[in-house]
This record gives C-alpha cells, sequence and structure tokens, in this order.
C-alpha cells in the first residue's frame, strides 16, 4: 500500500501546476489591484515633482497653500501672503493647483 502511494504521487508531473495555480493567480491579483497603480500613482507624482517652477500655486501635504517664490533640487519657499515665505522640501507638495502663465512677449 505505501509503495502504491508513493509511485503514484512522483509519477504526476502536473500536480506541482495544481498547487502553485492558487498561488500564482493570487500574486496575479496583488500586482494588477495593488502594485501596479501604486506604480502608476508614484510615477504621476514624480513627474509632478519635477515639473515645480517658480510662480505654481500649491498646496503641501498639511494643507498650506502658498506660491512658489525659490526653488531647487530639494528645497521649495512659499509665500503664504505678502510677508510670510516659509521653505519646504520640494517632496512635501501635495499638487499644484495653479500653474505659473508664461506671458509672451510675441504680438
Amino acid at each position: 500500500m505505501l509503495i502504491a502511494d508513493a509511485a503514484g504521487s512522483t509519477g504526476g508531473g502536473g500536480n506541482i501546476l495544481i498547487t502553485l495555480a492558487p498561488f500564482i493567480i493570487m500574486f496575479a491579483v496583488f500586482y494588477f489591484l495593488l502594485i501596479r497603480p501604486q506604480q502608476r500613482k508614484s510615477k504621476v507624482r514624480n513627474s509632478m515633482l519635477s515639473s515645480l517652477k517658480k510662480g505654481d500655486k500649491v498646496t503641501t501635504i498639511g494643507g498650506l497653500h502658498g506660491t512658489i517664490t525659490e526653488i531647487t533640487d530639494d528645497i521649495i519657499v512659499l509665500r503664504v501672503n505678502d510677508v510670510t515665505k516659509l521653505t519646504f522640501d520640494r517632496a512635501s507638495i501635495n499638487n499644484v493647483t495653479s500653474s505659473a502663465v508664461v506671458a509672451s512677449t510675441e504680438e
């Protein structure tokens, strides 16, 4: 009886695929529902952060609204009102509420 069970389990080549199928399906579901959308969102955010320019009106992660007055690789200075300027990391910018309009000199 023992010999027949051992011989039967080694002869099936499809058993390993049937055993791994649920794990493969779970990985595919996690990839398409969690990993891929997060990568896409990260790509859009990095694009937004790299395209920031002086004069853009932005909102920080903390909810502060301001206009970019100075910008470097890592640091952004926001003008909150006529007097107050605050310094933030570039990564603390949540979104751009309105982009700076470049005025053309052509008529």
